[in-house]
């Protein structure tokens, strides 16, 4: 691989593959981060690379679901890998506006594939990350594995489902080489704070409500960024064309006891709020979403078995490490907390 294009670059894991890749491997070419830089692509999340590794980190404002720039973007830096991370991906926005996930997750992805394929002289893999949602939920027992029967309960997994099924025919049909991984929930440093732990991170830490869906019981499992930035360049480079790799965490939690874990390293970092008084009393009940899937459980023996990927970190050390990195990057923090960021984006890419 020579030129990757990473899609969504500017995005929580897309910023910390490309961090990876560019400070962590012998990865020697180049990367071309396309990001539309919506309200959660921050690209100040990746500011310092553009000197450290000038000439190999190169961002271009572009949505996917544009095929004359994604073309140019392709051809000008003769891209002959693709990973493709960019995606709308929080469940409550898909149920209040599904329009932009359709669009982003299915078009984009469409999109992307077409040219691909009119490519496949010089395109040696298209790289497709997914989630587990697209299984639907489990009962009390039992794992997702890559052939469980895809279910999707929400706007967002139902469009994701669509572009897996999408990129897997493309595949089939056309030949195009593929490889597709499906995720658990994932967590860690340049997490935009809508998402569970990062928002619970910030709010224990600011002494606000701790809003809990339902009776808290939903399970996740929980899988560190990193960690998965490791595996998806393991399936990148080792991979069977063709195949789906399923990515867990093994961190099988409820949701309140992430909570109550994020509150507890709090706690014991910054001291609790007043004597005797923990950072679990900020917890607060609050409706549930509709269609809220009871549990998500991955099965990651394929990838362990073939490709000798195993996660790093317990929850219990990369919560810490997490909420250790959101302790001492409160200018980051409040940049996207106020939107300042986005002048950023207008000063240097225009909107």
């Amino acid at each position: 691989m020579n030129t990757i294009m990473v899609t969504g670059g500017c995005g929580f894991i897309g910023v910390n593959f490309i961090r990876y890749l560019l400070t962590e491997t012998d990865f020697s070419g180049r990367i071309i981060n396309v990001d539309k830089l919506t309200y959660a692509g921050n690209p100040e999340s990746l500011a310092d690379l553009e000197d450290s590794f000038a000439g190999r980190y190169v961002l271009v404002k572009a949505d996917i679901c544009d095929r004359v720039a994604m073309a140019d973007a392709l051809d000008r830096y003769e891209v002959d890998t693709i990973a493709h991370f960019a995606a709308e991906s929080h469940v409550d926005r898909s149920i209040v506006r599904p329009d932009d996930f359709i669009q982003t997750n299915i078009v984009g992805t469409y999109t992307l594939l077409q040219l691909a394929r009119e490519r496949m002289d010089r395109i040696r893999l298209f790289h497709h990350v997914s989630t587990d949602e697209v299984f639907g939920s489990l009962g009390e027992t039992g794992y997702f594995v890559e052939e469980t029967p895809y279910a999707p309960n929400s706007p967002y997994s139902a469009s994701k489902a669509a572009s897996d099924h999408l990129v897997r025919a493309y595949h089939e049909t056309y030949g195009l080489p593929v490889t597709m991984s499906n995720c658990s929930n994932n967590y860690g440093p340049y997490q935009f704070p809508e998402k569970l732990i990062s928002l619970m991170i910030l709010n224990a830490r600011d002494g606000k409500p701790l809003p809990v869906y339902g009776d808290g019981l939903n399970v996740r499992d929980w899988l560190y960024v990193r960690d998965h930035a490791v595996a998806i360049w393991a399936i990148m480079n080792r991979g069977r064309k063709g195949q789906t790799y399923n990515v867990g965490g093994r961190n099988e939690m409820t949701n309140l006891e992430v909570v109550h874990a994020i509150c507890d390293v709090l706690d014991d970092i910054l001291g609790e709020r007043a004597p005797g008084t923990s950072r679990r009393s900020l917890i607060t009940y609050v409706k549930d979403r509709p269609g809220h899937d009871r549990r998500y459980a991955i099965d990651c023996a394929k990838i362990e078995r073939e490709l000798g990927w195993n996660p790093e970190e317990s929850f219990a050390s990369g919560i810490r490490k997490t909420i250790e990195w959101y302790l001492e990057h409160t200018p980051w923090v409040d940049r996207v907390r106020s939107g300042e960021y986005q002048k950023w984006i207008a000063q240097h890419y225009g909107r």
